[in-house]
């Protein structure tokens, strides 16, 4: 499967079927993002919490592509009343779109909708775990601080191949705390995002590849530039 950076927290996943997943789609007002909201042509978007920064450019791509948004329940109901097709789901619930499953999972954050006059309640904020049929895993963090969950229940228990945390401090986790948070998720692969897109969260992430080495060696630290794709086979993470 293909992974591309958009920049910020978003992401576009296009498996070997040609589903297009699209994550977080922060794109037209994201000064890290290169890529015209006009090129992406999603089957799905996934929504992890209602600041801005993530809901972003979703609801006008999926009024233009008919792609569903999956988000916690109270972002649903927001997004239903504006007419878009939605997914609503929450904490531990999964569903399965087109053969591949997600699964909302915790992360801590806050999560009101930002984007309108007056803020309104957005549920909690989440991550996403997504899973295909070949069994491989990607997880999502969302925006979040360290939790101890992210050993105990999202590593050990759903044991994620691909991890994609936040690095840029002050919002959520630095670079040595997601780097922590990747050896308690244990991935083959882990990837920095939320950093460097405004002067708050600018952040050097090679300093978070070498806390992954020296915490676990094993882990591979990709750091693309926005707009960069990563392929990512299984067999050349076998152990």
């Amino acid at each position: 499967m293909e992974i591309r950076w958009l920049g910020h927290s978003a992401f576009e996943i296009v498996t070997d079927e040609n589903v297009h997943i699209l994550i977080d789609p922060f794109i037209s007002n994201n000064p890290a993002c290169p890529v015209p909201v006009e090129e992406l042509n999603p089957d799905i978007i996934l929504v992890t919490h209602g600041h801005s920064d993530h809901l972003g450019d979703a609801l006008d791509i999926s009024n233009s592509t008919n792609a569903p948004i999956a988000a916690i329940h109270e972002v649903s109901l927001f997004l239903s009343k504006q007419g878009i097709d939605t997914i609503g789901v929450n904490i531990g619930g999964s569903f399965i779109f087109r053969g591949i499953k997600f699964t909302m999972l915790d992360a801590k954050h806050s999560s009101d909708i930002d984007m309108v006059e007056e803020t309104v309640p957005g549920g909690v904020a989440a991550s996403f775990l997504i899973t295909f049929e070949d069994g491989t895993s990607i997880f999502h963090s969302g925006d979040t601080g360290l939790f101890g969950d992210m050993k105990t229940i999202i590593g050990d228990i759903y044991k994620p191949d691909i991890v994609m945390v936040p690095i840029g401090d002050k919002f959520t986790m630095g670079p040595f705390e997601a780097a922590l948070a990747s050896m308690w998720l244990n991935p083959k692969v882990t990837i920095p995002m939320h950093y460097n897109t405004f002067p708050a969260i600018e952040q050097d992430p090679t300093i978070f590849a070498n806390f992954v080495m020296q915490f676990n060696p094993k882990i591979s630290t990709v750091i693309l530039n926005p707009n960069e794709y990563f392929e990512y086979n299984p067999e050349d993470y076998q152990d």
